[in-house]
């Protein structure tokens, strides 16, 4: 055979190769839902981790961090590892320059002052950037419209202290932000009661603000928390579909900032109960109106833990990135904690637990600190520091990762509606 023969077989088996290997990448682009992807595979090859305690990724790893997602904006949780369960709590905060928050705050009217930090002046924009991972299982990001779907005709309540107000604002901007304005209705005019709806999912959510879920006559003298009466919003409560619940910031509140001067306890005014024992007493009075009010055919009912504050020495104030070291973070009654797991494993209704403690307890960098308020930066440029608020949070910012949790904890309970988490547990 000659010369010019055997180049041309070279060259028939180059071009049957290329043809096997685009067919196989072909096929590789049909079958999006394997779980392995080229980012995937990037991820596995780069990944370094630059973190002290392996709970926050620092801005070096921007593009492996990202590449580890795999499908997450597909919608579906991914298995890391058969032999662990998905514990959606436990992980690592990663950074991403080239993310972006889902929504942008003036997308949003409703938003309070108090959380509305880019308005107020804040300079930075990095607390926007971080991004929770989970350890065991690929979580997906939130998905708006997906979540409208998922709650179609249904009814979302939120109660609790300013902190699920937070929470609330951080949701409605999510869902809010994904239709166009025309087809929402808002009426947040209210600061112990604020209603979102979709129109065209019929999609409800709202807020109810008691900080003790029992009853509170804030406006009497003197003021009562009565421990064994539940909120009078509480028959409004009825028939939601998913209940989000929190409490426990105002009963470790002490000295100026106590908000209480008597309780009442079976049938008397008392005002030398021990804290842990009122505390007890009225997470009892709402399990138990939780246990004989709630259809367990209809409602998900979840409890959010409790939201960490940043005061220490310096607070929270002219910080920019999380922290590695979270064992200054100021801490909360450990009391209060125990109380609450020990009566939500008592309950004859699950409970879901939004623990989102831990993860939180990084994010010093995430609260309004000195913008809360538009004054912060006026006083700032007068050389004074005015005070910081190292409790609340930034929108867009932390609260909104609390409902990606739910959201994610939402797909997770319902595991025919995604036949690939059929074998997660949450």
């Amino acid at each position: 055979m000659g010369s010019g023969s055997k180049i041309t077989q070279k060259w028939m088996l180059c071009a049957f190769g290329s043809f096997v290997g685009c067919f196989i990448f072909l096929l590789y682009l049909k079958h999006k839902n394997e779980a392995v992807h080229f980012r995937a595979l990037r991820h596995a090859m780069f990944n370094v981790t630059l973190s002290l305690d392996d709970s926050v990724f620092l801005p070096g790893n921007v593009e492996i961090s990202k590449a580890a997602r795999s499908r997450e904006d597909e919608g579906d949780v991914i298995q890391k590892n058969s032999e662990n369960k998905c514990n959606i709590f436990e992980g690592r905060w990663v950074y991403e320059s080239k993310g972006s928050p889902y929504y942008e705050a003036a997308q949003c009217p409703f938003l309070s002052e108090q959380v509305s930090c880019q308005k107020n002046g804040r300079p930075d924009f990095d607390y926007e950037n971080w991004s929770w991972e989970a350890h065991d299982c690929v979580i997906p990001r939130f998905n708006g419209r997906d979540m409208l779907k998922r709650l179609r005709d249904k009814r979302v309540i939120i109660v609790g202290d300013s902190l699920n107000r937070n929470q609330w604002e951080s949701l409605v901007c999510l869902l809010y932000s994904t239709i166009p304005p025309s087809r929402a209705h808002l009426d947040f005019s209210s600061s112990s009661y604020k209603v979102f709806k979709a129109k065209d999912y019929n999609v409800t959510v709202e807020f109810y603000w008691n900080p003790f879920l029992v009853q509170f006559d804030s406006k009497s003298s003197p003021k009562i928390v009565r421990l064994e009466t539940l909120d009078l919003s509480s028959p409004h409560w009825q028939g939601a579909d998913i209940m989000v619940f929190n409490t426990g910031h105002w009963w470790v509140h002490r000295g100026k900032f106590k908000a209480w001067d008597l309780l009442e306890y079976k049938g008397r005014l008392v005002d030398d109960l021990k804290l842990e024992s009122a505390f007890e007493v009225a997470m009892k009075t709402w399990a138990d109106w939780i246990d004989q009010n709630v259809n367990l055919t209809k409602t998900t009912v979840f409890f959010r833990s409790i939201s960490p504050e940043h005061k220490g020495q310096n607070g929270c104030y002219n910080k920019t990135q999380p922290i590695t070291d979270t064992s200054h973070v100021t801490p909360l009654s450990e009391s209060v904690m125990e109380i609450t797991d020990r009566t939500l494993s008592k309950m004859r209704v699950p409970v879901r637990y939004l623990n989102i403690t831990k993860l939180s307890k990084h994010r010093e960098d995430a609260h309004p600190s000195i913008y809360a308020k538009k004054t912060g930066l006026a006083s700032m440029k007068r050389k004074l520091k005015p005070p910081s608020d190292c409790s609340h949070w930034c929108l867009p910012g932390l609260p909104d990762t609390w409902n990606r949790l739910l959201y994610v904890s939402l797909v997770l309970d319902h595991p025919t509606d995604s036949p690939s988490l059929s074998h997660l547990v949450s």
